[in-house]
């Protein structure tokens, strides 16, 4: 089986790190529970200017490597990999951050997952017209069977994938979001993704 994993917030703890970010760089003191929109520039009421200096900030290099990862993601990913199943990381990060992104995959014991950026929210603008590896017609050409996402402004990337089940993690910025359909199922965590698949399709 073929499985789609987002990075931030899926695979590690972006939009905490970001928490801090925001209260060094801005005093912004906005507490990870009262993050309630995806769009960081909102919930943290920041200009345009100070928006994409914290995008800046928290995309160089040694940032993206310090964030810690959730809780039994490699983990269950590695199981997955040794049944012999597929992972594709696929980021919104521009590819200027990949080698930084592939950098923490591997140190994190998921150098057999394979890393794709992939413009899905139009942030290139941030990074100075940044490139993605991935187009968005070749990602639709793709296909999967699991999508482990956070987004709820990702979800638009899977309506040509009707038999597809999406797992949700369960994040402040997405719990008053209605889910699209009965094939997503909203998540506390990986231990539950893996219950999930279990019951699904007895993979693991």
């Amino acid at each position: 089986m073929r499985f789609y994993v987002d990075f931030d917030d899926c695979l590690c703890e972006t939009a905490k790190a970001f928490t801090e970010i925001a209260t060094r760089l801005f005093g912004k003191n906005v507490p990870y529970e009262e993050v309630r929109f995806f769009n960081l520039q909102e919930s943290f009421d920041l200009t345009d200017e100070e928006y994409e200096q914290l995008m800046s900030e928290g995309h160089r290099p040694e940032v993206l490597l310090s964030y810690e990862e959730t809780p039994g993601a490699s983990k269950v990913l590695n199981e997955l990999i040794d049944k012999g199943h597929e992972v594709f990381i696929i980021t919104g990060r521009p590819s200027n951050s990949f080698e930084a992104s592939r950098r923490w995959l591997d140190e994190h014991g998921l150098e057999r997952a394979t890393l794709y950026c992939l413009n899905k929210y139009g942030r290139d603008f941030f990074y100075k017209k940044g490139e993605f590896n991935l187009e968005l017609e070749d990602y639709y050409k793709m296909s999967f069977d699991y999508a482990i996402e956070d987004s709820p402004m990702a979800f638009k990337f899977f309506g040509h994938l009707p038999d597809l089940k999406v797992m949700v993690i369960d994040r402040p910025w997405n719990r008053e979001h209605e889910l699209p359909g009965s094939n997503y199922t909203r998540c506390s965590g990986w231990e539950q993704i893996k219950e999930k698949i279990m019951l699904d399709s007895h993979i693991m």
